[in-house]
């Protein structure tokens, strides 16, 4: 076979890899309108054959889902679903599949082959929760373009909700059982909406592109090493990039919104960056299993502990805390 025959064939077989992908993603994201709990994972699933389409064939097979996902989607259910879907799956997840397999050559040391530098594990976090905040901000803009109209669309969203749960109709006051002020609990869901939606998109960016990278790796398909997750960093700019988002979400009206978001997608990178410290400060210990089982059971029974793994990664970034554990330490300090 010749040169241009073989690039044929790759070229067809990464169309083809890029068709099923799309196809099995536009499957996952349509599952929603079935209802079932099933499909409420489903649904958050569909970045995850174009990621595995991307890592493990190429990232214009990634691409070539995207699309086609939207394509299926807007050609079965709605037009509109075809820019719903590719900006807020379909290219997400082609970049961060791009990203994962960019690389460069590095000198080699005392002489040798030179190597690929990878991109590094921790900027691709960053990016993950960059474009969780993205996404919902061009959600929340969607629905107004001002802080008054979008207090007053989730108003109404929100209470159609409470309605049809309540049972209470249409024309008949809102009553929800227990509470003597419903409008307390549509105004509470107005402010916390928007930064959760920030933190759940973030956080499938994460989880999809670490179940697409195994899967790919499982299938010997993975041209990257596996990454030491433990020795995840940040560069220091991005807490530059925190504090400007923070004191915009003191702002009024739309960007003090948006500043929120953004606050909320990096605080979880963060948070994230503090697992992989407290993953690395207990290597080699006794203990690690109960401090690591616990820590894991409080952020999900209770949700704030987050917050506190947010603030050892900040602290990571600024003190570089894992050079201080001494000798018995785990891995060294990789720079990102």
């Amino acid at each position: 076979m010749s040169g241009a025959e073989r690039d044929s064939a790759a070229m067809l077989q990464m169309g083809l890899i890029g068709v099923a992908a799309g196809a099995a993603s536009a499957l996952l994201f349509a599952s929603v309108a079935s209802g079932s709990l099933l499909s409420i994972p489903l649904f958050y699933l569909a970045p995850l054959p174009i990621l595995i389409a991307a890592i493990g064939w190429s990232h214009l097979a990634g691409l070539i889902a995207a699309f086609v996902a939207a394509g299926s989607l807007a050609a079965a259910l709605n037009g509109l679903f075809f820019l719903t879907f590719l900006i807020g799956i379909g290219l997400p997840a082609w970049w961060l599949g791009y990203l994962a397999l960019l690389a460069r050559s590095g000198a080699g040391a005392n002489g040798e082959a030179p190597t690929l530098e990878w991109y590094p594990v921790g900027r691709i976090v960053l990016w993950a929760a960059i474009l969780g905040g993205l996404v919902v901000t061009i959600a929340m803009l969607n629905i107004a373009s001002d802080a008054d109209s979008l207090h007053a669309g989730l108003s109404k969203a929100f209470e159609r909700l409470l309605r049809a749960q309540s049972g209470t109709p249409a024309d008949a006051p809102l009553e929800l059982r227990g509470i003597s002020d419903p409008k307390t609990v549509i105004d509470f869901m107005i402010l916390i909406v928007p930064p959760a939606a920030a933190v759940l998109t973030t956080t499938t960016n994460v989880i999809s592109l670490w179940l697409a990278a195994r899967i790919v790796r499982i299938s010997g398909r993975l041209r990257r090493p596996w990454p030491d997750l433990s020795a995840l960093t940040f560069p220091r700019t991005a807490s530059i990039g925190l504090a400007a988002a923070l004191a915009a979400s003191f702002l009024s009206g739309l960007p003090g919104v948006v500043g929120t978001i953004f606050t909320a997608c990096l605080l979880m990178a963060y948070a994230l960056l503090g697992l992989a410290v407290l993953h690395a400060v207990t290597q080699g210990r006794p203990t690690r299993g109960m401090i690591l089982g616990s820590s894991y059971a409080l952020i999900v029974v209770f949700g704030w502990p987050i917050l506190v793994m947010a603030l050892v990664g900040i602290a990571d970034v600024l003190l570089d805390l894992r050079s201080r554990k001494g000798p018995k330490g785990g891995p060294p300090r990789l720079q990102t």
